[in-house]
């Protein structure tokens, strides 16, 4: 079983438990970029105007993506990764999504987040990944094992 762990990270702090799954899941790891990178001042949830609140409040904005190079083809579980933004994934996941053909594919989200959980997300994402099974999201701390993650992906029995 062919793996991807796909994610977007503003902060890093996202990506530090990508590589961590990755590294547990024996996938391939990727990086969904914008092709205009997050700025600090873009991030600024309090600032109406901030360039994250304006594309949170269009559930059909669809960032451009940096590149569609992701190997998405070539995986049977696309471990899909993210902040929570709004109480949901951030809009650059939805272009990713959109950018590719899930159809037979598992695509499992994981997230961080200071205490959300993913509320709507779910069902954007199942909506979003046509033709894919979608498992339940899980939340989990920047710091979380390797060990853990690798109890966590048994659990889920993925084949």
């Amino acid at each position: 079983m062919r793996k991807l762990v796909a994610c977007f990270s503003a902060s890093g702090t996202t990506a530090g438990l990508a590589q961590t799954l990755a590294a547990a899941a024996d996938a391939a790891l990727y990086e969904i970029r914008p092709a205009v990178p997050y700025e600090r001042r873009d991030l600024n949830w309090m600032d109406k105007k901030a360039r994250s609140t304006v594309e949170m409040q269009d559930p059909n904005c669809r960032p451009e993506l940096a590149d569609t190079a992701a190997p998405v083809a070539e995986a049977d579980v696309v471990f899909l990764g993210f902040p929570i933004w709004w109480y949901r994934e951030p809009s650059i996941i939805d272009s990713f999504l959109d950018a590719y053909d899930f159809s037979g594919k598992t695509v499992v989200p994981f997230f961080t987040s200071g205490g959300s959980q993913l509320g709507e997300g779910q069902a954007r994402i199942e909506k979003l990944a046509k033709g894919a099974k979608v498992l339940s999201g899980k939340r989990f701390s920047a710091r979380t094992s390797e060990s853990e993650l690798k109890a966590w992906i048994a659990g889920l029995r993925l084949g």
